[in-house]
């Protein structure tokens, strides 16, 4: 169900965007896609860097924008760090080249512009004032209390670094991934010498003889997972066959993890290639995930990550990469990835997730119309 917040005019509207986008942007522009009055959902993008082709730039942004089905009008608010210029026939207001020309080609296209703003650090004005006229911030209301919508405090960065865990933590799961590797590796060792195995890595390698369940009973319990839990995970996360189960089962369901472990032996053993419905997802098409069920999976990767030893976080580094692409927060998904690149610059998979972002490739369902603002 769809949550209406009303904008009577430009500062009100400016304290909506964080609710709309789930944070508050810093160095970054905003465009919100209108449908008559209605605004569904914030895209971010970062500010242009100077060696940015503007033209290319502006073309991916409003590109990304058109995928909005029914999109005729569009706001863009800047959130910058710079000043204004001050001169002796007023003030210039940053990024005014920028704005300048995403509202020119939205104008080409057929869009009506609802409002171009801009946020500094000293006060907030309109692009579409001749004469800005800068605006204290305190004008800007707080963002709305919305149930199931966190602190919006925080900017596009925030919550992305991994989970604080002590070294004695990381070494028990250090010592359990050791453990199950050895046994996993010795399927001939006999029961009496089993019986003098921990017993914790025998319980965790039965654990994995039903892969789906096990990433699914995961999502029962996504916090502080037992060591043998965690360096379970960690070993099928090491391995891309099950990880890629992991990641389509917890963006969809159970019966399409079991699915999808069928095609993923099938193709090891020569078989047909994977069926197409499932790559698909990988690529963000298809029905729009839970996004609570994906937040959950995100907590699990970014737990494992940070528990696990240097040589084995690439993997859950990259399946959070992947889910908080999913998620549409591409600037966590790139921190995630310039982790995985101090450890592993080739990590295939992280680098097609990495070729996604840098060509503004979003997945499908994050174009679904969300929460709506109406000004």
């Amino acid at each position: 169900m769809n949550t209406v917040l009303r904008a009577t005019d430009s500062a009100e509207f400016l304290g909506l965007v964080p609710a709309l986008a789930g944070f508050t942007p810093r160095q970054s522009i905003v465009l919100l896609p209108f449908q008559r009055s209605r605004a569904h959902g914030a895209m971010r993008i970062d500010l242009p860097r100077d060696d940015v082709d503007l033209d290319d730039y502006v073309d991916r942004a409003i590109g990304l924008l058109s995928q909005v089905s029914g999109t005729d009008a569009v706001a863009v608010v800047v959130y910058t760090d710079e000043a204004p210029q001050h001169t002796p026939d007023g003030i210039v207001l940053p990024s005014s080249v920028v704005v300048d020309e995403l509202l020119g080609l939205s104008e080409d296209l057929g869009m009506h512009i609802v409002d171009a703003l801009c946020v500094t650090l000293e006060g907030w004005a309109s692009y579409l004032h001749d004469e800005p006229i800068l605006r204290p911030l305190d004008e800007i209301p707080a963002p709305p209390s919305i149930p199931g919508l966190a602190d919006v405090a925080g900017d596009q960065d925030y919550g992305a670094a991994l989970p604080v865990v002590d070294l004695a933590e990381k070494e028990r799961v250090g010592r359990a991934l050791l453990g199950i590797s050895d046994l996993l590796a010795h399927d001939h060792v006999e029961l009496s010498d089993r019986a003098r195995t921990n017993p914790q890595a025998i319980a965790a390698c039965v654990v994995l003889e039903d892969l789906p369940l096990f990433f699914e009973d995961l999502l029962d319990s996504p916090e502080n997972l037992p060591p043998f839990a965690t360096a379970a995970l960690l070993w099928c996360m090491e391995r891309p066959r099950y990880r890629d189960v992991a990641l389509l089962q917890w963006a969809t369901d159970l019966p399409t993890g079991e699915r999808a472990l069928t095609a993923q032996l099938a193709y090891a053993e020569g078989a047909a290639a994977v069926p197409d419905d499932l790559g698909e997802v990988f690529l963000g098409r298809g029905p729009r995930p839970d996004a609570d069920r994906l937040r959950v999976a995100l907590t699990i990767a970014r737990g494992a990550a940070a528990r696990a030893p240097r040589a084995s976080r690439s993997a859950p580094l990259t399946a959070a990469a992947w889910l908080s692409w999913a998620l549409g927060r591409s600037s966590h998904a790139a921190h995630y990835l310039r982790l995985v690149s101090e450890i592993d610059p080739g990590y295939s998979l992280a680098c097609l997730i990495g070729s996604m972002i840098d060509a503004a490739l979003l997945p499908e369902w994050t174009f679904h119309r969300g929460e709506a603002i109406e000004e």
